[in-house]
């Protein structure tokens, strides 16, 4: 652990903890409200980004050139709240979302648990959002950014499962200008009915629907953005390659490997109390999984895949990259590490590239 994981391990994460004893989510929004601060302040985003500097590796993946490989997972600024400050953490990308056609409030609060002892969080949010017109309203304002943005784009909750398909191409077209790629979320256990369309024949109906549309929407001659599908660490090998087969019928341009799991394992027992709330689990308890889920896709497909899920430390950032991810993502880990873990990664990545 490096000096400023332990700094923020021995100051500000008690500081946080304590302030969401009640409600973990109370200490998200905190975060949040700081981080926006910090991104309308430029003297305040330098000081912030020589404390974090550290050598990174650019990588081109799905025709994006990303300054670093370390990105902000979907789910930890669904609203764009903050956009302005993830680069100066040493992200070299963002995915905010994921947001849905509709505005919603998503699940009744609480609905955000830590699993301290087992380095875990479940949650069960719902896809709180204030809609993708709303996001595109804010990503008018703040205008071009430093890093690729990503949009993860999913069902909102009043939409039948029949009508999927138009509810994600209304996000898609309101969206879809400002976005360097746009990531579809099938896979979150917290939507009823949302994970079946996994499925081979509805995955292809809705991943085909919209791969046409960023066509279209590109017009002739431009080039459409790239959409990638974010699949569960729940499924079979046996699913996981029909979803890459649908991929590769649809002109999909990527993998997102993994959301959030509804198993339990690797929980210790002091956590059994909030491991038993309805969620899906993220963090240390799933990173053997989502590695293994990784080295799957990239074994059976040439689509370049973002590893996300469990990444807590630099060697689990790299071990991931060696299980084939060409891009990394963190959410769990960002919580109980602090941003001294995206500069660890960068440092680690560099020195090894």
């Amino acid at each position: 652990m490096t000096v400023l994981e332990r700094g923020y391990t021995a100051a500000v994460r008690p500081v946080l903890f304590r302030l969401g004893r009640g409600d973990a989510e109370l200490a998200h929004h905190r975060t949040l409200h700081a981080l926006h601060a910090i991104g309308r302040r430029p003297r305040a985003r330098a000081a912030v980004q020589r404390l974090l500097s550290a050598d990174r590796s650019p990588r081109r993946v799905f025709g994006v050139t990303f300054p670093s490989v370390v990105g902000v997972a979907a789910g930890m600024d669904k609203d764009g709240s903050a956009l302005n400050a993830w680069p100066a953490l040493g992200f070299g990308f963002t995915e905010v979302g994921t947001v849905t056609a509709h505005p919603q409030p998503g699940n009744e609060r609480p609905r955000l648990f830590r699993l301290v002892g087992s380095q875990g969080v479940v949650n069960r949010m719902g896809f709180n959002n204030a809609g993708a017109r709303r996001l595109a309203a804010r990503l008018d304002d703040v205008g071009p950014l430093p890093t690729p943005l990503g949009i993860s784009i999913g069902k909102s909750k009043v939409t039948p499962v029949h009508g999927a398909v138009e509810d994600y191409l209304t996000s898609l077209r309101m969206l879809h200008a400002y976005a360097d790629y746009i990531a579809v979320n099938v896979s979150s256990p917290n939507t009823l009915g949302l994970r079946a369309l996994q499925e081979k024949r509805p995955l292809t109906e809705l991943l085909g629907a919209l791969t046409g549309e960023a066509a279209d929407l590109a017009g002739d001659g431009g080039r459409p953005v790239p959409i990638l599908v974010k699949i569960a660490p729940d499924l079979s090998d046996s699913a996981i390659g029909e979803v890459l087969q649908v991929c590769a019928d649809t002109g999909v341009a990527g993998v997102i490997a993994t959301n959030t799991t509804v198993g339990r394992d690797g929980i210790v027992a002091r956590d059994l109390v909030p491991a038993g709330e309805p969620g899906g689990l993220s963090g240390a308890p799933l990173t053997v999984r989502a590695r293994e889920v990784v080295r799957f896709v990239t074994g059976h497909t040439d689509l370049p895949v973002i590893g996300v899920g469990g990444i807590m430390s630099a060697d689990d950032g790299l071990a991931m990259l060696d299980a084939g991810a060409s891009l990394l993502q963190i959410y769990t880990g960002l919580i109980y590490r602090g941003p001294g873990l995206v500069r660890a990664i960068n440092t680690a990545v560099a020195a090894r590239d």
